[in-house]
């Protein structure tokens, strides 16, 4: 079965981009797609949708190959500008709502 679903050209030029970086740092270590797909725990096709920007790849394996390869995610390594990120997100989701309710209608009939 094919994939039907259409992606935005946001969303396939990130992935495409993701994938690059993934086979540039894969090809530095000098690693084979096979190299890369036992640490990942995938089948050399899986490495090869990845590098190839497939946005049909489950966004945890394509992480994980950034992670395996030493590819830096939103720009920045470990306990730098990531975790300043996740604290702000997590700031703010705090003040949020735990739960969306839809608004109830109004009877200003008394």
């Amino acid at each position: 079965m094919t994939d039907s679903r259409v992606y935005s050209r946001a969303t396939t030029g990130a992935a495409r981009l993701l994938g690059a970086q993934v086979r540039l740092a894969r090809r530095e270590r000098r690693w084979s797609e096979t190299d890369l797909a036992e640490r990942i725990g995938v089948s050399r096709a899986t490495v090869q949708k990845i590098e190839k920007g497939d946005p049909g790849v489950t966004l945890g394996l394509a992480l994980e190959a950034c992670a395996i390869t030493g590819v830096p995610l939103f720009g920045a390594e470990e306990g730098g500008v990531q975790a300043v990120h996740s604290r702000h997100i997590a700031d703010k989701l705090a003040l949020l709502p735990k739960r969306i309710r839809k608004p109830r209608p109004v009877s200003d009939e008394f």
